[in-house]
């Protein structure tokens, strides 16, 4: 999706209904993980509260995410698969994330650097924050 009018709108809640996006999502991170390490449900069409990240050695879905704590900010600059080239923006080393996991159960963790950084570059995609 590369239209910025759709991306620059508020993601709705997921509910139980929206399943088949958690797996789409992850499907679609798989088939490009060798460009790409996050993916918000926007940015496959669908405006709902559904992020997915690679880890590394997993990609996991986090749905309904809301980012509870966040601490040491520092700038750098970030490309987008919706968009060309990189921006600058604000980011910060720590945050602390809560949301519902793809088995529909609350998760709260912790995550730093580059993993922290993906969770919150696609936490603003769902709130139509476009880099």
């Amino acid at each position: 999706m590369r239209d910025v009018i759709f991306l620059s709108q508020r993601s709705e809640p997921a509910t139980k209904a929206d399943w088949q996006v958690v797996t789409d999502l992850l499907d679609t991170l798989k088939a490009n993980q060798s460009g790409c390490a996050g993916l918000a449900a926007n940015m496959i069409g669908v405006k709902k509260r559904i992020i997915a990240v690679s880890m590394g050695f997993m990609n996991v879905a986090m749905i309904n995410p809301v980012i509870m704590k966040k601490s040491g900010e520092y700038k750098t600059e970030e490309g987008c698969l919706s968009l060309s080239g990189v921006r600058p923006t604000t980011r910060y080393q720590e945050i602390e994330v809560e949301f519902l996991d793809a088995s529909w159960k609350k998760q709260r963790h912790r995550y730093t650097g580059w993993i922290a950084q993906i969770i919150q570059h696609e936490c603003d995609h769902l709130d139509g924050i476009i880099i």
